[in-house]
């Protein structure tokens, strides 16, 4: 069972090289189950039982299912990101080393792990803009090809390549596109034919490497995968999968999956942006509720934050807490930080556990070192948009930010079910406590 949920993951993973192709087939997956589609420039009519999705800048969407009682409902929210580390191809894509290479000129996007880039076949892959008349149009781009590398310098050449060598983006990182002369408008003839429009018609892109290594499952019982983003698509995808079969009764579920959390979420389609709240907001007055039922409604509400986390490293397990650390394949973990770094906090850490225990899933506990900085993820910077009672959960794995990262073959499901049971149930405060009830 479990390998087959993890060729699942693998059959999405595979059609997800950026951002833009992940929200693509979350559409896919979303218009196959009846879910219609909403346009943030038109007027909303938000009935009960109603399945819609919205996106924005085609690199981040949010999906909600109404509940068939909303006379008193609240929202459950679970929440992922769609962005991995990588690397930006510039406007000005091509550079020339003595009339003999052809490089393409890219800069680093989030905190990639660097060494891991090298040696291995690259692509491209993105969106670009066309331009027709005085019509602009969006296109998703791949070259299904191997098609660049990022050659190492041979260690005689760099004997400390062993010794903490500091890569130079500019300088080491820079892949190798082509042999001899070339015009500077040979990749923009490249991403052109590969859609069969002129070079003219382009007339703005964004564009990336992608990884082109296929996913993989191993280990002596077969107990690991491996493949790219599974940071955080592993739980994008899962949590997605637990939203279309949830049931709700007396609450909206909401599915929602931003862009840029590999660079701090401060963009219009962000965490940290306005989307979530837009989008709750709308729901709300379609409804034609009053203010004051939405912040009843708010106040009731959960979020579930859903960001991979990091597995003890079995040749340096000194770097995780020697309690508050976790381990693939042994359960959904929950995240906790003193100053906030994530969200959870004593009331959401009894509410997910419920929901968990519900689902029959084993949850574990992560906590930095206390003489060490974490990352941060998606729940507290949501929160300073929604209020939210709010937990910061993921999947535990090793290699985070490698173009190639590891996690365990049982984990996807342990999410698909804990998601499935989260958006089946409703909490409701009754007698100065929180109870939950489960919908049908």
């Amino acid at each position: 069972m479990y390998e087959k949920i993890s060729r699942q993951l693998f059959t999405f993973l595979k059609k997800c090289p950026t951002a833009f192709h992940t929200i693509k087939a979350m559409e896919d997956l979303l218009e196959a189950d009846g879910f219609l589609q909403l346009r943030e420039s038109e007027t909303w009519d938000i009935r009960p039982e109603g399945k819609y999705y919205v996106t924005r800048n085609d690199s981040s969407i949010i999906a909600f299912h109404t509940g068939k009682d909303l006379t008193d409902y609240r929202f459950h929210i679970a929440a992922s990101h769609s962005d991995s580390p990588t690397f930006k191809i510039k406007e000005h894509a091509l550079l020339e080393v003595k009339h003999k290479y052809i490089q393409l000129n890219t800069e680093g996007y989030g905190g990639m792990l660097c060494a891991t880039w090298f040696d291995r076949p690259l692509s491209v892959a993105g969106r670009v803009i066309l331009k027709d008349g005085n019509q602009f149009t969006k296109k998703l781009v791949r070259i299904d090809r191997d098609l660049v590398l990022i050659p190492s310098v041979a260690i005689h050449m760099n004997r400390n390549a062993n010794d903490c060598y500091t890569y130079n983006k500019q300088v080491d990182l820079l892949p190798l596109f082509g042999q001899g002369r070339s015009e500077k408008e040979d990749f923009k003839k490249l991403i052109a034919s590969s859609l069969d429009v002129p070079e003219s018609a382009i007339y703005g892109s964004d564009l990336f490497l992608y990884n082109r290594q296929e996913p993989s499952i191993w280990g002596a019982g077969h107990e690991f995968i491996s493949a790219s983003r599974l940071d955080d698509l592993q739980c994008a995808y899962a949590s997605l999968q637990g939203f279309l079969d949830g049931r709700p009764g007396r609450q909206v579920n909401v599915f929602a999956c931003f862009d840029n959390e590999e660079t701090g979420s401060e963009t219009k389609q962000g965490a940290g942006s306005t989307f979530l709240y837009d989008v709750l907001w709308r729901i709300h007055t379609s409804l034609e509720k009053s203010p004051e039922d939405y912040f009843r409604a708010i106040s009731g509400s959960f979020m579930l934050s859903v960001d991979n986390a990091h597995a003890v490293h079995p040749n340096h397990p000194e770097k995780t807490d020697a309690e508050n650390c976790v381990y693939m394949n042994e359960g959904i973990v929950i995240k906790t930080h003193a100053g906030q770094k994530y969200a959870s906090d004593g009331v959401s850490i009894a509410l997910f556990r419920a929901v968990c225990e519900a689902a029959g899933v084993p949850v574990q506990f992560f906590a930095n070192r206390s003489d060490q900085a974490g990352g941060s993820t998606l729940g507290n910077i949501s929160s300073t948009k929604v209020s939210l009672n709010t937990i910061d959960t993921g999947l535990p794995q090793l290699a985070m930010h490698s173009a190639y990262e590891t996690a365990g073959v049982k984990d996807t499901d342990y999410m698909i079910k804990a998601a499935r049971q989260f958006f089946s149930v409703c909490f409701y405060e009754k007698d100065g406590g929180i109870c939950m009830e489960h919908t049908s």
